[in-house]
Parts: C-alpha cells; sequence; structure tokens
C-alpha cells in the first residue's frame, strides 16, 4: 500500500467543520431541532471563541472561528471561495 500524501495543515479542521456544519443542516431537517436552535448552537459557540480571544495570548485562531461561525449564521457557506 503506498503512503498517504501529505495534508495540509488545516485539513483536520475542515473536516471537521464540514461534518458539523452538515450534521446541523440534517438535525434541522429532520426536525430533531430547530433551524432557531441550531442558530443558538452557533451563537454560543462564537460567543465562547470571542471571549477566549479575549484572554488569548494569541487571539488569531479565536477571532479565525468566530468569522467562520459568522459566515454560517448569515447563511453563507464555511468555507470562503
Amino acid at each position: 500500500m503506498a503512503p498517504s500524501p501529505p495534508m495540509p495543515n488545516d485539513a483536520a479542521g475542515s473536516a471537521a467543520l464540514a461534518i458539523c456544519e452538515s450534521l446541523l443542516v440534517a438535525l434541522a431537517d429532520l426536525s430533531l431541532i430547530s433551524e432557531r436552535d441550531a442558530c443558538d448552537i452557533l451563537e454560543d459557540v462564537a460567543t465562547t471563541h470571542r471571549e477566549a480571544a479575549a484572554s488569548s495570548q494569541s487571539p488569531q485562531l479565536n477571532n479565525a472561528i468566530v468569522v467562520i461561525i459568522e459566515r454560517i449564521l448569515a447563511g453563507k457557506n464555511s468555507q470562503p471561495h
């Protein structure tokens, strides 16, 4: 079996985001949670990372997460094209 090619550093994070994003959509589509609940979850995540950035020694990652979550809340794809 051939060795796997190296992956970009952000591949795992992008995959996790895509999976979570799809799960929230599926849960809402199946009426297991409301769209409002899905938005509330995302807003909680954004708030947590906004607060973490304020006390972090390197807030860039937390701020980037907030930007991604805000894109999702605005109805846009999480990954810029």
